[in-house]
């Protein structure tokens, strides 16, 4: 059976199930790691990376008939590395605030995918042949399935008894329909589950797992090049789109999904897909202004905002297909200066806050920095010159996109850069996207280190404002009033 057969009552049942609010996990527990990763040795090039993911994990790829036991023997020790807690709530959801904001302190000095290179591109690591094992021959596909790798496994004897529950799932993992991925976790990453904690629903379980599975084929390679993932999770509340993983690479944690699921074993080939190791189950998000919610160390002010608009709210209870919400920090806003910040938070400054807050989220249209979810019920949106663009259309290089605000529509100038495994992301040709992907159940977040101001004229780039050049606050409200003059 097709994969899109097999699978399609699994997405519907996720698709329907709503999750609930005040069951939503609301306590994140980080990761440690004692030695230092590989990842030390990154240098800006996404070849030496890959040169790095081969050295580290070249004793955790191997094919035999015991394939994936062999990997994870190979993984043991580096696994007692990444020992940490896990808190698991009815809601099934989770998220790590402070590794998403972290990417924010990793990204490599010095590089700037807008600029061409001086030297032509190395090749993409996801071309390169796959690394071979510790005795110097090339690995061969196994001609066990990924169901049956899995199921074989001594440790993954937890996993395979939670997907034997669902026959259509184990058809998908037995089919050659494609090639999968799956992130598969250990019996260990169950162990991190709390003692006495309530089972959660058929239907919820089968959610989760099918949030560790993507019906693309994704071998270690093209991780480190990818930001996102898709998986078979379809998301009502992105429009039935899939929900995505992010993609994490961190000095102290390594490879890792979601920030908090470390990846101990990488490239175990089945005869229909890819395994990986991971060292903690990976659970869907929550919605994004419940993200925004919880760090108010970051987003206080914009928190603040719109809860006073009544913009938290209004978008929290309409009926939505996915968004994107360009997050402005707490820096960002004092940036603005003292004055404007006191005339947007007093009772004269509130329509003006309010206009200026819609400017920052787009609805029913949800760019990650390298994929793009459009809802059907949404006009075409500009792209290239073309009318409309789908998620596999996003190239390498370079695109623009605009992308219609609440504010009248008023639409954002978004050009996105991409070089291997860098992505750099333009706001009106000059605002730069500080945080990228933050993945929400509703959409995705961008925190920006400016406010987004709308241009003096329609197409106009926007203006920077520096700690040391505060904009005035005559033209502040000059650039905001045409917005709501009519109310005036």
């Amino acid at each position: 059976m097709k994969f899109v057969n097999t699978l399609l009552p699994l997405a519907a049942i996720s698709s329907a199930f709503v999750l609930p609010d005040e069951q939503m996990t609301n306590q994140i527990v980080l990761e440690s790691q004692k030695e230092p990763s590989f990842f030390d040795k990154l240098q800006g090039n996404v070849e030496e990376l890959w040169e790095g993911v081969e050295e580290s994990f070249k004793n955790a790829v191997a094919f035999s008939e015991n394939a994936l036991d062999n990997a994870f023997n190979a993984a043991n020790d580096a696994a007692q590395q990444a020992k940490g807690t896990f808190e698991c709530h009815m809601s099934m959801t989770k998220f790590d605030m402070a590794g998403w904001l972290d990417t924010a302190m990793e990204t490599q000095d010095g590089i700037d995918v807008f600029e061409p290179p001086k030297h032509p591109p190395h090749k993409p690591p996801h071309h390169r042949k796959p690394p071979h094992h510790g005795h110097g021959g090339p690995h061969h596909k196994s001609n066990k399935t990924i169901y049956q790798l899995i199921s074989s496994s001594k440790y993954t004897t937890k996993l395979a008894e939670l997907i034997n529950e669902y026959p259509d799932l184990v058809e998908t993992l037995n089919g050659t329909a494609a090639n999968y991925t799956l992130f598969a976790p250990t019996d260990k990453a169950f162990e991190k589950i709390p003692k006495g904690h309530k089972k959660p629903s058929k239907e919820l379980i089968k959610k989760v797992l099918a949030y560790h599975l993507s019906p693309d084929f994704y071998p270690a390679g093209r991780i480190v090049t990818s930001h996102t993932i898709p998986t078979a999770l379809g998301e009502d509340k992105l429009g039935g789109e899939p929900q995505r993983l992010r993609v994490g690479l961190g000095l102290l944690k390594g490879l890792n999904i979601n920030f908090y699921s470390k990846i101990i074993a990488v490239n175990i080939f089945g005869s229909n897909g890819v395994i990986h190791g991971v060292d903690s189950i990976i659970l869907p998000p929550p919605e994004a202004l419940k993200i925004i919610s919880f760090l108010p160390t970051e987003f206080s002010t914009l928190q603040l905002g719109l809860e006073k608009t009544g913009l938290f709210e209004a978008i929290t209870s309409s009926p939505h297909e996915g968004g994107t919400i360009f997050a402005p920090s707490n820096l960002a806003f004092k940036k603005l200066g003292p004055r404007i910040n006191a005339f947007l938070f007093s009772k004269y400054g509130e329509k003006y806050l309010k206009a200026l807050l819609k400017y920052h989220v787009v609805a029913n249209q949800t760019l990650y920095s390298d994929a793009f979810y459009k809802a059907k019920s949404v006009d075409s949106v500009r792209c290239h010159g073309r009318e409309e663009f789908g998620e596999e259309d996003i190239p390498k290089g370079y695109f623009h996109v605009d992308l219609p605000t609440l504010l009248d529509e008023k639409s954002l100038s978004i050009d996105v850069a991409r070089y291997g495994g860098f992505i750099s992301m333009k706001i009106n040709g000059f605002s730069r996207v500080a945080v990228q992907d933050g993945i929400a159940r509703d959409g995705v977040i961008h925190v920006v280190s400016s406010v987004l101001i709308p241009p003096k004229t329609p197409g106009g780039k926007e203006e920077e404002v520096e700690e040391d050049g505060e904009m005035e606050l005559e033209e502040f409200k000059e650039r905001l009033i045409p917005y709501f003059e009519d109310e005036l």
